[in-house]
């Protein structure tokens, strides 16, 4: 059996994402940890090393294409807190920051906004709705990106949730 070729995750584009919505980290194929390759068979049951391409929806309406990823088609809560977005606009992507990054003054919602061209409100809250890829709960897998959680979360409550329990 032939693998399909890896490339680096940001130099995917729109039409790839039309093609083929779901994109799995190749990490064992190559040293590059950016490396993708396209899942061909979908729904996926996991989105565990995985990106999806879908069309998102902005408060105002409009559709912007955008990659959602770090997912989890379990917990809605862990999406509210751990979800990785990007959002493409005219051949370039923006990568929204969460509350907690570092960079989040410089990659929130605010410059989000200003990417897109529109005020914040115009923008938050972002809908996705990745069910035709994914085998899992509709309530995770369709959802809403807001401009701030419902509860920020302290680091350590973070960690407690980000770190599985043995």
């Amino acid at each position: 059996m032939i693998k399909p070729k890896t490339r680096p995750v940001e130099s995917l584009q729109v039409a790839d994402l039309e093609m083929h919505p779901v994109w799995q980290f190749a990490l064992a194929e190559r040293a590059d940890d950016t490396a993708v390759r396209s899942v061909k068979r979908l729904p996926v049951s996991t989105l565990a090393g995985k990106i999806v391409g879908t069309r998102l929806r902005l408060a105002n309406g409009e559709y912007q294409w955008g990659i959602v990823s770090n997912l989890d088609a379990k917990n809605p809560e862990m999406n509210e807190h751990f979800l990785v977005l990007s959002i493409e606009r005219n051949g370039r992507w923006f990568h929204l920051a969460r509350y907690f990054d570092s960079d989040y003054g410089v990659r929130g919602p605010q410059a989000l906004a200003r990417f897109l061209g529109f005020p914040v409100d115009d923008v938050f809250p972002i809908s996705y709705d990745v069910r035709k890829c994914v085998k899992g709960h509709p309530a995770t897998l369709a959802g809403s990106i807001l401009r701030e959680p419902r509860v920020r979360l302290t680091r350590a409550q973070l960690i407690g949730m980000a770190v599985p329990k043995l």
